[in-house]
């Protein structure tokens, strides 16, 4: 029992270290990869305590209390009726859970169940940036589903259920293709085989204009000043995009990503053949995100899942709601 008293803090010790590391930037951190060997490691301590640690535990008890019983009889024999020390208490001690089993078996189903919703059903979102505003603002908490577009197997991101494709429109949170281990929310404005344009900060999908109508200037509070704002009809949603007039159209520092043979670069801007397998993808906040036009195609490998649901922002309780 010493040895795994060992060995279970070597194991926490290598947990907290990956975490430190990973918050110190030291390393690039994979917190899918973390909660999953997570949820690993604690099962194998819950079996473990399941169908040997705790038996072993109660035979030990039981042991002690027939050993109890016995000596009780004997006494009763020899006429005496008191009997020191309290066996309850003693049992009680036995069986009580020790702490490397505490912070291991005892943590499982909550991991467990952490893993199983968050990898299969619905995965919590920080927004970071002012990218998708008006839509999402910074500090949106907000959920993706996470088997609208196919089940995928955690960490290896591989599909095992073909579930719906996305759709024009649809607000989407992928791994960034320039570094994976991070995520990215983002609007698909084109699908595979679409020919998707934005020149003169107009929107064209195979050719038609997307739909557009002027609303009142948005005000960012953070960055305290006013934005043009228009209503955008894309595919089956309806939504609001910001522009500013000062920032030129054309896309500067585009990088070389693949399938960039597909896109066409002026003055004006940009126009792309979206390829098989991978999406185009635009932030509302079309002259502030970093998006498609400049680092390319989202691959349907890259896919997280759908998000929907504002379900929390401490700094305005009014964002909390669905939107499109």
């Amino acid at each position: 029992m010493q040895a795994m008293q060992y060995i279970t803090a070597a194991v926490l010790a290598a947990f907290a270290g990956y975490v430190g590391a990973w918050y110190l930037g030291a390393i690039e951190g994979n917190f899918a990869l973390l909660l999953f060997l997570a949820t690993v490691v604690t099962g194998v301590y819950w079996l473990a305590e399941r169908f040997v640690f705790l038996p072993r535990r109660r035979r030990a008890a039981q042991a002690l209390e027939d050993a109890a019983a016995q000596r009780r009889a004997e006494l009763d024999r020899m006429g005496i009726q008191k009997v020191d020390g309290d066996v309850e208490e003693a049992k009680g001690r036995i069986l009580m859970q020790p702490w490397w089993l505490d912070w291991t078996a005892g943590l499982f189903p909550v991991i467990a169940v952490v893993f199983l919703l968050r990898s299969f059903l619905f995965e919590p979102f920080k927004i970071p940036s002012g990218s998708m505003i008006p839509t999402l603002l910074v500090g949106d908490l907000i959920l993706v589903n996470k088997f609208t577009y196919g089940v995928r197997l955690p960490v290896v991101n591989t599909k095992i259920t073909q579930g719906n494709a996305p759709q024009r429109g649809d607000v989407m949170v992928f791994r960034y293709p320039p570094q994976p281990s991070m995520d990215y929310i983002k609007r698909v404005v084109g699908v595979p085989g679409d020919e998707v344009a934005y020149l003169n900060k107009r929107l064209t999908v195979n050719g038609k204009p997307v739909e557009t109508t002027a609303l009142p200037d948005f005000f960012d509070q953070d960055a305290m000043r006013y934005f043009k704002q228009f209503d955008e009809q894309l595919g089956e949603h309806r939504h609001r995009i910001l522009n500013t007039p000062e920032v030129p159209a054309f896309v500067q520092s585009a990088s070389q990503f693949k399938f960039r043979e597909n896109c066409r670069y002026s003055v004006e801007g940009v126009s792309c053949k979206v390829p098989e397998g991978h999406y185009f993808m635009m932030g509302d906040n079309r002259d502030n995100s970093l998006d498609s036009r400049y680092w390319g195609f989202v691959p349907d490998e890259n896919i997280v899942g759908k998000a929907f649901f504002v379900w929390m922002n401490f700094g305005n309780l009014k964002r909390i709601g669905s939107f499109n």
